[in-house]
């Protein structure tokens, strides 16, 4: 019995390995040869440091792919299936990813200065030291993100979720952020200056050392909120939960 419970799971995990690493050749030449490869199955590929600039990937399916150091700038990826992905460190400026799905993607010390990720889902995405200034984050899905140390001065997260997210050291200088959900988020040493906060819901969160002065809070829910010397807009500190 026991060597058929392992003989079935060894099979499984074949099965996804497979599943995972089986990308289309001809869609992969195709892409390389044009840059052109709309809704093509690139699932598991290894595209590391690949020159794929101004390239058309709208919708494709890019599933556990390696992008690492790849430079995407100005790229076509509205739609995308990017589920674990690895951008570590790769070119993304201007690229557009509206409604991709970038669940589990890791995107340690990438560049997405001025992106579009409207509406896309970054659910457990490690952003770790990427560079987003102005991107358009717009109702975007950040649910457990890892956004330590990123840097969003002037990035749009209107509506944005961010559940949980991990947001220490961020900067957020001049961000907007109203009507975003940031319940139970980590801010520790966050760049608020300017944020716009206004009707965000920051429930539960975590804000130790932040400076709110410049912030505003206007219609904002901080109940059961951590403020651990905290500087409030009205000029008081804050010290709950210290």
């Amino acid at each position: 019995m026991k060597h058929t419970i392992l003989g079935v799971g060894c099979l499984l995990l074949m099965g996804l390995s497979w599943q995972v690493g089986a990308y289309d050749e001809d869609d992969l030449k195709e892409l390389l040869a044009t840059k052109v490869c709309q809704k093509c199955d690139l699932g598991g590929a290894n595209l590391t440091g690949a020159s794929l600039w101004y390239s058309n990937l709208s919708h494709a399916n890019l599933v556990g792919a390696n992008l690492s150091g790849a430079n995407l700038k100005d790229a076509d990826l509205h739609g995308a299936n990017l589920t674990g992905v690895n951008l570590t460190e790769a070119s993304l400026w201007i690229v557009n990813l509206t409604g991709a799905n970038l669940t589990g993607a890791i995107l340690r010390g990438a560049y997405l200065t001025k992106v579009e990720l409207e509406g896309a889902d970054l659910t457990g995405a490690d952003l770790t030291a990427a560079e987003l200034e102005e991107a358009n984050l717009t109702r975007a899905n950040l649910t457990d993100a890892n956004l330590t140390g990123a840097n969003l001065f002037e990035a749009d997260l209107t509506k944005a979720n961010l559940t949980g997210a991990k947001l220490l050291r961020t900067n957020l200088n001049s961000a907007d952020l109203p009507k975003a959900n940031l319940t139970r988020a980590k801010l520790l040493r966050t760049n608020l200056n300017s944020a716009d906060l206004s009707f965000a819901n920051l429930t539960g969160a975590s804000l130790w050392n932040i400076n709110l002065t410049s912030a505003n809070l206007v219609g904002a829910k901080l109940s059961d909120a951590n403020l651990c010397n905290t500087a409030m807009p009205d000029g008081s500190i804050v010290y709950s939960g210290c």
